[in-house]
């Protein structure tokens, strides 16, 4: 269990990983602090069974915070649990970062549904249609002038023959609908027929682009 700190002390974390699995459920409705400026409240992470994918925990950001730090406001946000530094004395988690490098991490993400993600937190999710067809998985992203423009999609086999996809297509992120918690999925806003038509996706996967160098 964590250790809270007493009086001004920090009680900061082994290395500063957060792996272990008891952690997250310490810190959830943990208020976040960059100094003495209350951020927001930590709701919870990705459910995946690799460490790989969980490096971000999901954070509901205050308003004035969400205002200011971000080009467009979210009112959630991914945190990843390498900033974590320590628990505080009145239990909320102390950040080891300036509020500039939340900002620019921030700047470093796609915006589904309103909410905001780090790369991290969409690899390895499954893809799915609006008619629950399910496409492929996120093996990557891609950006464009450092602005992200599409995920990434190994299709199945089934889908690769049935609409004579590549092995590897780029889902446009204007077409991203939603995300499951539970099921680690991101939903389409569209069919996979209706996908492979759009001038969005054609343009993306016309081999005409050139994506910027990660």
């Amino acid at each position: 269990m964590l250790e809270e700190d007493a009086g001004d002390a920090q009680t900061p974390f082994r290395g500063n990983k957060m792996n272990d699995e008891y952690r997250i459920q310490e810190l959830i409705q943990r208020e976040v602090y960059v100094g003495d400026k209350l951020v927001g409240v930590i709701t919870g992470e990705r459910f995946h069974p690799s460490d790989d994918y969980v490096k971000s925990m999901r954070l509901q950001v205050v308003d004035n915070i969400a205002n200011e730090y971000m080009r467009k406001p979210a009112e959630y946000a991914p945190l990843s649990k390498e900033l974590v530094h320590s628990i505080r004395s009145d239990g909320g988690v102390k950040l080891s970062k300036s509020m500039r490098e939340l900002q620019r991490r921030w700047r470093n993400t796609i915006r589904i549904d309103e909410k905001l993600y780090a790369p991290d937190e969409l690899r390895d999710r499954a893809v799915l249609d609006n008619d629950g067809a399910d496409i492929g998985n996120v093996i990557g992203l891609v950006k464009l002038k450092r602005t992200y423009k599409g995920l990434v999609v190994k299709p199945h086999f089934r889908m690769k023959t049935k609409y004579n996809l590549s092995e590897k297509i780029i889902v446009p992120v204007g077409q991203l609908s939603r995300t499951t918690a539970r099921l680690d999925e991101i939903i389409l806003k569209c069919s996979a027929k209706r996908l492979t038509t759009l001038p969005s996706y054609l343009k993306l996967n016309s081999n005409e682009i050139s994506f910027d160098s990660e």
